[in-house]
């Protein structure tokens, strides 16, 4: 070969290596695309691992949040989207929009992200595709599975999800044991590493539980770095889908979702077009910023309603609290235990104690009245409370039928006279399929009675038998009860609930749910004083929540019924949560005689909003303290509130939020000195001050204690005599 030919045939071999290192490169881009979110400070990462297998990795400011973590699904009738993948598609895109909640923290939020849309395909399986949609906000990550309408991909039953979560390090993890049928399990605070040997005692017995088998904790899951990051993995949008727990891998520090079953060990049933709900990882390095995060609500739709001004803040009062405080009263009218709806509930032997009587409704609806309150909630009002728990009990109560000394009509009229709004209770004892024959009855019932909010609660072994509370069975309930109630403009508080996951945007009538442990176990073995420090980065992250605050009376032995139980807080971090603990459903729990006892404190619940235009995180560390301002919806009033965990703490209250150049008036509802919560907890005091824009306050906390601030504007007279904090 001579010096020529030599020469062609290196050229025509160089050319093939340059076509071959192009086609490396752009297949290596092809399968492995990173984005970052609009402030730079996140950065995601998606490739394709060995044999096919999606990977996602995320990092905030270069420190890892999720190392290289798998993707995909398990099913049982088809082979399963785990592996196999090529990438036959990617596209990019950026949002920058915003958009107005009927109800929130907020008037207004910001929905800003980058996307990143992989398709993926099985060669294998006749090249049947997903999609995996990556949405990079500043906050955060939200990601989901997508499954488009195709010829090999119609019906498909999910075995498993197998998302992982594979963390950087043993983080400080705020975790409850991972169960089917409730979330009314007590914060643990510990590393990863030690969950297992805390999970049994974790587990405490709760009715109606059905603990994991696998070593696994519930979402909203919060956790914090040993290098100060703060992490919170849950999901947003459950809709035709099982709620997500995450088990864990103590040794490793990884975590990986673990789906709700159904009667039969199904995780889901699925029909293209489907998609999941979207798995959601918030970060920050500061805490304060994990509590502002609006990233689960941007990742819901919007709702569909056309009208939504019937949906209304509201704060009330009810016949409820009483029934907890050791048997002063009862929801159940007789004193016999096994009774049919069919029953002639006016031969039953009376018990003496029934609590929702028409006489008590109307104490109750004046005392509404006088303080400003819209409605009242009366439990116990309809018939078949004598046994309607722990018997998995089919026709339990019909929300239609009036107990003999309950007067619907009576009631009703003398609330309307009042300018009071009742609020219904149906309670279904677990019994799904009973409330959902009788929905639209119960719905009308409520229509021709005047009441327009109903608290639904779901106690008890759900039926169908064999469903659970978070499955998808359950979840679509749900749904359907808050889509219903919405065509009788209805609002649903949801009690014993799938935890929220911020359908509050695409259904606003749903307007607060409880799903965790709330104020009725101050009266069933009570709460750590870090419990509600612990509440707003887990469970309220999914939505607002109605906690029942607001007990002035906080040592039970006080109704001398032999109760030694008591509220671990001090008066003053009660009417704090009221700012703390979001929800534009906010009740005044306690017993109406209570805060006549107590008018100066009580005059904080008269004046605090349920609704705002903004909202200001000044101070917050999970399980440690909270400190949040809001402004109330349309008007020029702020209103402050700070807790604390079992240790006294000094709050840092800054007012630079305030309009420059005005004074205003701020009344301080403060523990004293010697305030704590097992000790002198009703021991507070109300100050006034003249506050601006510069104002610092550095307010002493007692412990397991607060401070609530209501601030207005004043004119010259109001101002004159006070002192400039």
């Amino acid at each position: 070969m001579n010096f020529q030919s030599q020469k062609s045939l290196l050229h025509i071999r160089s050319k093939k290596l340059a076509l071959l290192l192009f086609i490396c490169v752009n297949a290596a881009w092809v399968q492995a695309q990173e984005i970052t979110s609009p402030n730079k400070n996140l950065s995601l990462k998606f490739e394709l691992k060995e044999g096919g297998v999606p990977s996602y990795q995320l990092s905030y400011k270069q420190k890892a949040v999720i190392k290289p973590s798998s993707l995909g699904l398990e099913l049982q009738n088809l082979p399963s989207f785990l592996d196999g993948f090529t990438v036959t598609n990617t596209a990019q895109s950026s949002v920058d929009d915003s958009w107005n909640p009927v109800l929130g923290e907020e008037k207004t939020i910001r929905n800003n992200y980058n996307e990143l849309v992989v398709t993926l395909a099985q060669a294998k399986n006749n090249n049947r595709y997903i999609r995996i949609r990556f949405r990079l906000f500043n906050d955060g990550l939200g990601f989901r599975y997508e499954f488009p309408k195709q010829n090999d991909l119609n019906y498909f039953v999910i075995k498993e999800e197998r998302t992982e979560f594979n963390l950087a390090g043993n983080h400080k993890i705020f975790w409850i044991p991972g169960d089917y049928d409730t979330n009314e399990y007590a914060y643990t605070t510990s590393k990863i590493s030690e969950v297992p040997s805390l999970m049994k005692k974790a587990t405490i017995e709760i009715n109606s539980q059905w603990p994991i088998k696998e070593l696994a904790v519930q979402t909203p899951s919060m956790m914090k770095s040993d290098d100060g990051l703060y992490i919170n993995i849950h999901e947003a949008g459950l809709i035709n889908y099982p709620a997500m727990y995450l088990e864990v891998d103590a040794v490793n520090y990884k975590m990986r979702s673990h789906l709700a079953p159904d009667a039969v060990g199904a995780k889901g049933y699925m029909q293209t077009d489907a998609q999941s709900p979207w798995r959601t990882i918030v970060v920050s390095d500061k805490a304060t910023e994990i509590l502002a995060s609006k990233l689960i609500l941007n990742l819901n739709e919007p709702t569909s309603y056309k009208d939504v001004s019937w949906i209304k803040p509201v704060k009330y009062i009810g016949i409820w609290w009483e029934y907890f405080v050791a048997g002063k009263s009862t929801w159940a009218f007789g004193k016999e235990t096994n009774v049919k709806l069919t029953d002639d509930f006016t031969k039953l032997t009376p018990n003496g104690k029934h609590g929702a009587t028409t006489e008590r409704a109307k104490e109750y609806i004046d005392f509404a009245s006088k303080n400003g309150f819209d409605a009242i909630l009366i439990e116990g009002w309809n018939i078949g409370w004598e046994d309607w728990i722990n018997n998995w009990k089919e026709e339990v109560f019909d929300y239609v039928t009036a107990y003999p000394d309950f007067d619907v009509k009576a009631v009703h009229e003398y609330a309307a006279s009042k300018g009071v709004k009742i609020i219904m209770h149906h309670e279904t004892s677990g019994s799904a399929t009973n409330y959902e024959r009788r929905l639209d009855r119960a719905f009308q019932f409520m229509n021709d009675n005047g009441y327009d909010a109903v608290k639904t609660g779901y106690v008890g072994k759900i039926i169908p038998r064999g469903e659970h509370h978070d499955g998808q069975w359950m979840v679509n309930h749900y749904i359907n009860v808050a889509k219903r109630a919405a065509d009788y403009k209805i609002m649903i508080n949801s009690h014993e609930a799938v935890r929220p996951t911020g359908l509050n945007r695409t259904f606003p009538n749903w307007i607060a749910q409880e799903s965790a442990r709330g104020t009725e176990f101050e009266s069933m073995g009570g709460l750590a004083p870090d419990h509600t420090t612990i509440l707003p980065f887990t469970r309220l992250m999914g939505g607002p929540m109605d906690y029942t605050p607001g007990i002035f009376q906080t040592d039970l032995s006080y109704y001398g019924t032999g109760s030694t139980q008591r509220v671990n807080t001090t008066l003053a971090k009660q009417l704090a949560y009221y700012v703390t603990m979001y929800s534009p459903l906010q009740m005044a729990a306690d017993i109406p005689g209570n805060y006549e006892r107590f008018p100066d404190a009580f005059q904080f619940i008269k004046d605090v909003a349920v609704d705002w235009d903004n909202s200001y995180i000044l101070e917050a560390e999970p399980g440690d303290y909270i400190t949040i301002a809001r402004k109330a919806k349309g008007k020029n009033e702020w209103f402050i509130g700070g807790i604390t965990d079992e240790n006294a703490r000094t709050a840092n209250i800054t007012f630079d939020y305030l309009p420059a150049e005005k004074k205003f008036i701020a009344t301080i509802y403060a523990d004293t000195k010697d305030a704590n919560w097992n000790e002198n907890p009703q021991k507070y005091t109300v100050t006034k001050v003249v506050v601006t824009s510069k104002t610092i306050l550095k307010q002493y906390l007692a412990p397991g204690g607060g401070v609530a601030i209501s601030i207005k504007e004043g004119n010259a007279a109001e101002l004159k005599g006070l002192k400039k904090l």
